[in-house]
């Protein structure tokens, strides 16, 4: 179950971020100031288990879906984890998670994840 978390590092030029997370999630949700219910943009991780996926979405530049390298490499210094090209998104498998995951979260916010992600094929973003 997504649970906000609390004293979120800021970022004045990202806007104002919420964060939500579980076993399976991580949501980030962006706003233009904290007293604003306009999301500019939100980043769903999942897959937590090794294959970590990130969709994004931004108000200007639509979504994207990328897979998080996270920078071990045998034999080295762990590097930063980066975010690569991935594949096909499987939209209702993530959609159907998401659901169970966030059914306590506010319902304006969920809605607007939910109808975000129902715009999307299962075609390669």
């Amino acid at each position: 179950m997504l649970r906000e978390i609390n004293n979120v590092r800021q970022i004045p030029e990202e806007g104002f971020r919420r964060w939500f997370r579980d076993d399976e999630f991580d949501l980030i949700v962006f706003y233009p100031s904290s007293d604003s219910e306009e999301i500019i943009a939100f980043q769903l991780c999942y897959r937590k288990d090794g294959q970590e996926r990130v969709l994004t979405w931004r108000k200007r530049g639509g979504h994207s879906h990328n897979r998080v390298d996270d920078g071990e490499v045998f034999f080295h210094n762990k590097m930063t984890p980066i975010l690569v090209a991935d594949g096909i998104f499987h939209k209702e498998e993530v959609l159907n998670r998401f659901r169970s995951a966030a059914h306590h979260l506010d319902r304006k916010l969920m809605q607007f994840i939910e109808e975000s992600i129902h715009t999307l094929t299962n075609n390669p973003l």
